[in-house]
């Protein structure tokens, strides 16, 4: 679950599938409960997942969005890991590291100078220049100077930094011109998500019958903005034709549950997290992808971006930088700038009453999809280079 796990997940399988063989070491799953899985537990475990060995250690998970807390979780696995990896992980070539969070790069470090590994340190989100912008760190802390010397350290250390947008890339090397840095962008596999995938019996069960459901799907949280769909929901309340749907769990779920009773909006629904396999098919079941943004992250792109032009449906997305020129170079919906409560109600109000520009929209994004974002290729881009490098 998620959008570094789905994109990790993937890079193992091809990297199977390409003859190589796999360690993931990782916490106990608790995500996005913000609490450990039935069945899991303890300070480590081992299993093996689609023919992978996963390796879990301890973690203390934690759903609060307040900085002291998301870091004590974040150094509970830096350290459980990096004891977990120095114990039990077996000889490796290549060690990649994911960030966020940032402090992983500690345990990324230790553990690939002890297996003699070359280090990837995989950059999927900006820190702390990210926290520092949304407000979750100060501008000039200790423990933001800190962090960013923690940032410099994991760069230079790394045999290879590997990016998932341009204008993360562009950002590191500017800043670490000696630096070396791999692609290793966002995407989606595109025969997994597939317009074809439509069910009209799934689509009743989960959003009721109205004529037009826009859906969100994903993680309820501070940084996904989606304060602002509750806030269009309440524009375009006279609509009796359009369900606006909100599935997943986070932090904030329960605040935007009461904000929706309290403006009694009877064209919202929150809809309980769906299994990852069902996720296909709940896309392609939708006519309408909601993509909002609270603010401008750097280098950011999210990852249901993909996911909706892969499952042909148009978007509507509040979003400045990167992602905006994504969209519109894909030509797969409207983009407004964050914030912009009344162009966001309007695009969706202007998509829920044309059902061909949906279709002409959606095409469009389905194209992109398979011309420039699908996973498979991108992952054989990262394993070409890797090879060729290492």
């Amino acid at each position: 679950m998620g959008a570094a796990p789905v994109r990790l997940s993937e890079l193992v399988a091809r990297l199977r599938e390409r003859g190589h063989e796999v360690v993931v070491l990782t916490a106990m799953p608790n995500y996005p409960a913000g609490k450990v899985f039935d069945g899991y537990g303890g300070v480590f475990r081992r299993e093996r997942v689609d023919g992978v060995e996963v390796l879990r250690s301890w973690v203390w998970p934690s759903l609060r969005p307040q900085f002291i807390p998301r870091t004590l979780s974040y150094l509970s696995f830096t350290a459980s890991s990096t004891i977990a990896g120095a114990l039990r992980l077996p000889r490796v070539d290549v060690l990649v590291t994911e960030s966020p969070p940032l402090p992983l790069g500690i345990a990324g470090y230790v553990l690939s100078r002890l297996r003699r590994a070359k280090l990837v340190f995989n950059v999927s989100d900006l820190l702390p220049e990210t926290a520092v912008h949304v407000g979750i760190m100060g501008e000039d802390t200790f423990a933001t100077r800190l962090a960013y010397k923690l940032e410099a350290f994991c760069y230079r250390k790394a045999w290879r930094v590997s990016v998932q947008s341009a204008e993360i890339r562009e950002s590191i090397e500017e800043r670490f011109p000696r630096v070396h840095t791999l692609d290793l962008p966002g995407g989606v596999d595109t025969s997994l998500f597939d317009p074809t995938l439509r069910d009209e019996a799934l689509r009743t069960r989960l959003f009721g019958d109205r004529p037009v459901v826009a859906v969100y799907a994903g993680l309820h949280g501070i940084l996904q903005g989606l304060d602002q769909i509750v806030e269009a929901a309440d524009v375009l309340r006279e609509r009796d034709d359009l369900t606006i749907a909100l599935i997943g769990n986070g932090p904030v779920k329960a605040d935007l549950v009461r904000e929706a009773e309290r403006r009694g909006l009877d064209n919202v629904r929150f809809v309980d997290v769906q299994p990852r396999a069902l996720m296909p098919s709940v896309l392609a079941s939708a006519d309408i992808a909601l993509v909002p943004l609270r603010t401008r992250l750097p280098g950011a792109v999210p990852s249901k971006l993909y996911e909706a032009m892969a499952s042909g449906r148009p978007v509507v997305m509040a979003a400045d930088g990167e992602p905006a020129e994504i969209l519109a170079r894909a030509g797969a919906g409207y983009s407004v700038s964050t914030g912009d409560i009344a162009g966001f109600a309007a695009a969706l109000d202007r998509l829920a009453s044309s059902p061909q520009e949906r279709e002409r929209l959606g095409r469009a994004g389905r194209a992109a999809a398979v011309a420039r974002h699908d996973r498979r290729v991108i992952c054989d881009r990262f394993i070409d280079a890797l090879e060729e490098s290492a």
